[in-house]
């Protein structure tokens, strides 16, 4: 065998590694009480932010903790114990909470800055694998974070214990979530260069036609007119409006099609014959993925904007969807 390619000794040992983790997360959910409770009671009650803290390992899965939290709602930052001994420590006021993640609960770093944050009146919740630990008893509040073992065959390299933490963290920052109320538009405005922040911030004001490129017609005119009209507005659609500017149907491509296998002399027809009543609308204060969940779930291709009165304002098709990057 060539001794560089891998086994399936591998592939067992890489679902031993799987499932010492996810024991490990299971775990904690049994092991949850107060202290949890307390912990999100004292950030709730934070008129700071939180700083989040740790080192190596443990430092990596802080700083995901920290962007998780300030993405969430709670405004949050991760601070290098290594760098707060030479003058991050600044950064910490006595209005904060600090967060601070040690499996041993005996990294010198952090223990190293904590006179200050005694001496600063500064809240502490430990993070630790070991209630015992000078970290977990100087605490205000400890949560528990042990794991049985590592996922390593060596029992050394974290890994069972940094996925508990990561996922002690996540369940913080959810809960925190859910306290303070935020909602998916909220996350949105914290992300308003990702798909997601598209998705959730477009309003159907910023992306639809307006004007001249709308295409409409009168319920009089005859059907080579809608054809034409169709063809300049380039979304497949017509609509058909009265002097008020009201919605009274919508004649696409698909209409055309239905009129023409019918063998219906379109000569002699206004498209008033051929159009489709009654069309549904979306107000333009409607989100661009409530308009692509509606236009999904009714297999329609168009639709018009209309204001609380009914008066048409603009419309858009799932293309200027696609180029919003609302999809």
């Amino acid at each position: 065998m060539n001794p560089n390619q891998a086994s399936h000794e591998a592939l067992a040992l890489a679902r031993q590694v799987l499932r010492i983790e996810s024991d490990a997360v299971l775990a904690l959910a049994d092991r949850l009480d107060e202290a949890f409770l307390q912990a999100l009671n004292l950030i709730l009650n934070c008129s700071g932010r939180v700083i989040v803290s740790g080192m190596g390992k443990s430092g990596h899965i802080a700083r995901k903790i920290a962007a998780t939290l300030a993405s969430t709602g709670t405004p949050a930052f991760f601070m290098h114990p290594g760098e707060a001994s030479h003058g991050d420590l600044g950064m910490i006021t006595a209005s904060d909470v600090l967060i601070v993640l040690s499996n041993s609960g005996e990294t010198d770093e952090l223990l190293n800055i904590l006179p200050f944050i005694k001496r600063q009146g500064i809240r502490l919740i430990a993070m630790t694998g070991k209630p015992s630990s000078t970290l977990a008893r100087d605490a205000d509040v400890h949560l528990d974070a042990a794991v049985a073992q590592e996922a390593c065959p060596h029992n050394l390299a974290p890994t069972a214990s940094t996925t508990a933490a990561l996922a002690l963290g996540d369940a913080l920052a959810i809960a925190l979530l859910d306290a303070k109320g935020f909602g998916a538009e909220d996350f949105a405005r914290s992300h308003p260069g990702g798909a997601l922040g598209r998705r959730l911030l477009i309003r159907l004001r910023d992306v639809m036609r307006t004007g001249a490129a709308i295409p409409t017609v009168a319920p009089e005119a005859s059907v080579a007119e809608a054809i034409r009209e169709i063809t300049r507005g380039g979304i497949g659609m017509t609509l058909v409006i009265s002097p008020e500017r009201r919605v009274l149907g919508i004649f696409t491509d698909g209409d055309l099609r239905r009129a023409l296998l019918k063998q219906l002399d379109l000569s002699g027809l206004s498209v008033r014959d051929v159009m489709t009543p009654s069309p549904r609308t979306i107000g333009p204060e409607k989100l661009a993925a409530e308009a692509v969940e509606m236009m999904e779930r009714l297999r329609i291709n168009q639709i018009p904007v209309v204001e609380d009165s009914g008066q048409l304002i603009g419309a858009l098709n799932m293309h200027d969807l696609f180029q919003a990057k609302a999809i």
